[in-house]
């Protein structure tokens, strides 16, 4: 069964129900039907238009489901009309979604869960992971979102910010185990994250607005290391270790083009500070060339437009480069220690200011705290190396 292909369609088929006036909850629930129809049927009986009978089944689920409703009887008059059988019409409908579901109804939060949850395919669990609260907590979020849309007829669509989030949250999600400690994680699932690529494109060339470039600029240059963030073994290669020499130079230099313009428009966002210091980094021949000064630099401007404890995080590994490891561990301990890799951010400084001991210790601290198997390896593997260095 061909998982990539069914996530590729299943915004489309989303997106046709949606236009024939079903209201985004049940249709949700119905291409979700289909889908798992789809999972029965194909192997033995793949269609010839696979998104054809995609919506053909979906409709038919939603039509069953809006019968068996009694507090949908009234609008089954519009509901009744089956389409005509044939191949579904060649529309790539899923930016248009992705706006539709960043709804003014809903909070800027439940727009993103439902996108990821609806049209990004990402499971329950997968989009806790990225909001860092538990499943059920997620669960509950996206049934209120869901509940919240029940009926409301998609004719005012949300705004740009919103759905710029939502994509920057599925690029990410393609990929897992950040050791990156830039913003962006470092294992490839390359159709997610290439499809948040595709619809960004498509938006900075229908939006005229600086971040739209900036968040195309960050993808461009974080997806150009995507051949070097694995080793052979599938284990991951921290940026400071990466080939430089298999990075993809014409991503970087259409990133960096693409950021140049957005930044001579004077109108920053965080995105284009992101872009920024993964511009910086792609600069850099080697990494002890890196301009970490101007990092820092960047860094502040981030934390000035976010406030966010994340980008702090970020930053003070950046200082521990730019300043030493001392002064990396001062700016450290201004932060709350519950932080999301607060403790492999503070292994990494350890380590550079030379205590191995405390450096290994927490390594492996780290690594029981890690969101997925790749970091939990690496940091692992970490430890196990300061281990078999420092003196017993």
């Amino acid at each position: 069964m061909d998982e990539a292909l069914l996530r590729s369609l299943t915004p489309g088929v989303l997106a046709v129900l949606v236009r024939r006036a079903a209201d985004f909850a049940a249709a949700e629930d119905a291409v979700q039907d289909a889908l798992v129809e789809a999972v029965r049927v194909w192997p033995a009986d793949p269609p010839r238009d696979a998104k054809g009978w995609l919506v053909t089944v979906a409709w038919r689920k939603f039509l069953d489901q809006a019968r068996s409703d009694a507090a949908r009887r009234r609008r089954e008059d519009r509901l009744d009309e089956e389409p005509a059988p044939g191949p579904a019409p060649a529309v790539d409908d899923t930016l248009q979604l992705y706006f539709l579901c960043a709804h003014p109804s809903l909070t800027p939060s439940s727009a993103v869960a439902l996108t990821l949850r609806a049209v990004g395919g990402l499971t329950t669990r997968q989009i806790a992971r990225a909001y860092l609260v538990p499943e059920a907590t997620m669960a509950q979020r996206i049934s209120r979102a869901k509940r919240t849309v029940a009926g409301v007829r998609f004719d005012r669509p949300g705004d740009v910010a919103t759905v710029l989030r939502v994509l920057y949250l599925v690029f990410n999600e393609g990929y897992s185990g950040d050791i990156d400690l830039g913003g962006i994680a470092e294992v490839p699932q390359y159709p997610l994250s290439a499809e948040a690529i595709r619809l960004t494109r498509q938006l900075a060339a229908a939006t005229d607005h600086p971040e739209v470039a900036g968040l195309l600029a960050l993808m461009l240059l974080h997806h150009a290391r995507r051949a070097a963030r694995t080793a052979p073994d599938g284990s991951l290669v921290p940026l400071a270790e990466q080939d430089r020499r298999r990075w993809d130079t014409a991503s970087i230099a259409e990133g960096v083009r693409i950021l140049q313009s957005a930044l001579a428009r004077d109108r920053l966002g965080e995105y284009q500070a992101q872009a920024a210091i993964a511009a910086l980094h792609a600069d850099a021949p080697t990494a002890e060339e890196t301009d970490w000064v101007q990092i820092v630099e960047w860094y502040d401007e981030l934390a000035r437009l976010t406030d966010s404890p994340v980008v702090r995080l970020n930053r003070a590994v950046a200082v521990g480069e730019a300043d030493g490891p001392r002064a990396g561990l001062a700016a450290l301990a201004a932060l709350d220690t519950s932080l999301p890799r607060y403790t492999a951010v503070a292994a990494y400084l350890h380590e550079r200011d030379g205590d191995l001991t405390t450096a290994a210790r927490l390594y492996s601290e780290a690594a029981q705290k890690a969101p997925n198997l790749a970091e939990h390896v690496h940091l692992t593997r970490q430890a196990a190396r300061l281990n078999t260095r420092r003196p017993h």
